[in-house]
């Protein structure tokens, strides 16, 4: 059941214009802080998407609803690691993660922009949807109390994997934040899907962008 009330929003302009010789660098502000994102054109995760600016936003501005101070929180397709960075500096111990070819990238940003703060030292993992997850993230060892996701659902084959991945890690207690631009009707298919496995809320649109975020959490009878 995905009929909720979300709170409508935009998207707020919260990177700062910088002359700059490298094209490949955005400064944004969250929190209160700078955050310079190094961009590569060579990798889909390699580009800050509208999903992620959304999440960082919102969770920036609910941090009492969502408060990440001392939570574990995993991300699951972090790219550029902006929503990982922003986690971290609202207080969070977090591992980003994605696909091998994208976190050299992804630890770059991560380290410049965690490097000096007084925070909790983030992780950069591997993590391939729906693959070694028992051997590498192993139930015992592993709970956290949020996952963090981002446009992660586009036009891609990984689907089925990456909805066994977010269930696999979304245990008792803990809280799935998705943010996403709906494109296609497969992100509306996999929206269907989620709310058949999950208790799902739409916490907020941002129509201007077509994005939806939604919190999910297990159900338990």
């Amino acid at each position: 059941s995905c009929t909720d009330s979300p709170v409508i929003l935009k998207i707020l302009q919260n990177w700062v214009p910088r002359v700059s010789h490298y094209f490949d660098k955005v400064h944004y502000t969250y929190a209160g802080h700078q955050i310079v994102i190094q961009e590569s054109i060579e990798h889909f995760g390699a580009v800050v998407w509208p999903g992620a600016l959304a999440l960082s936003q919102y969770l920036e501005a609910n941090q009492e609803q969502f408060n990440l101070k001392d939570k574990k929180v995993l991300e699951i397709g972090a790219g550029t690691g902006l929503v990982s960075i922003v986690a971290c500096i609202l207080g969070a111990y977090v591992t980003a993660t994605d696909l091998p070819e994208v976190l050299e990238n992804l630890s770059y940003n991560i380290s410049t922009n965690t490097q000096n703060m007084n925070m909790h030292k983030p992780e950069v993992r591997k993590l391939v949807w729906g693959e070694g997850l028992n051997e590498d993230f192993p139930v015992s060892t592993y709970h956290y109390d949020f996952i963090l996701a981002s446009d992660v659902v586009y036009h891609h084959a990984a689907l089925d994997p990456l909805l066994a991945t977010m269930a696999y890690f979304c245990k008792p207690g803990t809280v799935l934040l998705w943010a996403n631009k709906f494109r296609f009707s497969t992100d509306y298919e996999f929206l269907e899907k989620l709310c058949n496995i999950f208790n799902t809320t739409i916490l907020a649109e941002f129509p201007e962008s077509n994005i939806k975020l939604l919190k999910a959490t297990v159900r338990e009878n």
